[in-house]
């Protein structure tokens, strides 16, 4: 590499150093916000598919995402497919909202789904942020989302929510020591379900377990919070809705 070059690369990410520390080997490009690749783990080979430095989620990038998982589709049917989680949310500005940013974030979920349902072990884990539409396309729309243990997630900063709800920051901050349904942080979407666990210590391990569960048939994550006292309404709402009670 030459000097130039040296100083034009970016320093390595969070999102980078966690990917070497999960497999055996690992072989990655990054091209901005976008890192992808393929890794091994006692032989295996899993497609990677990660965001580094709390990147914002534009259209750009949610249909770069979404061309790889369907390329992964198509060159390696089954493949296991990792997503390393670490966004801003989506992107605020002009050009996104013209381009109908919300679209091609759905589209993304969707090219996550056709994978789980082709036989794609899919799986989530937040390195540093998760945030908002950025969580919901990405973490949410998996088998399995777990999470580092340093890591912050939320859908609405409790701020935010307070000038959205008109409910008072300290009201919301109270009702959030009792609902994990509204408060942001890891422990809270553990407890509602929407994570599976907390990953720390040997990552390979945990890597190495969460392939060799097998996906259920539905999302249990409604059991997950009813088990964890986050959400005791939902899986029994739910099962209503669909018996048309």
């Amino acid at each position: 590499m030459n000097a130039d070059a040296a100083l034009s690369a970016p320093p390595v990410s969070s999102t980078e150093r966690l990917i070497d520390a999960l497999f055996d080997q690992a072989s990655i490009s990054r091209a901005g916000p976008l890192v992808t690749g393929t890794g091994t783990l006692d032989g295996q080979a899993i497609a990677i598919l990660a965001t580094a430095e709390r990147a914002q989620i534009g259209a750009d990038l949610a249909l770069a995402m979404a061309r790889n998982v369907l390329d992964v589709m198509r060159e390696a049917p089954g493949r296991p497919i990792l997503i390393v989680v670490d966004n801003s949310g989506h992107r605020l500005g002009r050009w996104d909202e013209l381009m109908g940013n919300n679209g091609y974030l759905a589209h993304l979920s969707t090219c996550l789904y056709l994978a789980r349902r082709r036989g794609h072990r899919v799986i989530g884990l937040v390195n540093e942020l998760a945030v908002s539409a950025g969580f919901m396309a990405l973490g949410m729309a998996t088998d399995a989302c777990y999470a580092m243990p340093e890591a912050e997630v939320r859908v609405m900063a409790l701020n935010a929510m307070s000038r959205v709800t008109k409910v008072p920051l300290d009201r919301l901050t109270e009702l959030c020591a009792t609902s994990p349904v509204l408060g942001p942080g890891v422990a809270n979407f553990i407890r509602v379900g929407a994570l599976r666990g907390i990953w720390s210590g040997d990552l390979s391990a945990h890597l190495r377990e969460a392939l060799a569960e097998m996906p259920g048939e539905r999302d249990t994550r409604r059991e997950l919070g009813l088990e964890r006292g986050g959400r005791t309404l939902a899986r029994d709402i739910a099962a209503q809705v669909r018996a048309g009670v």
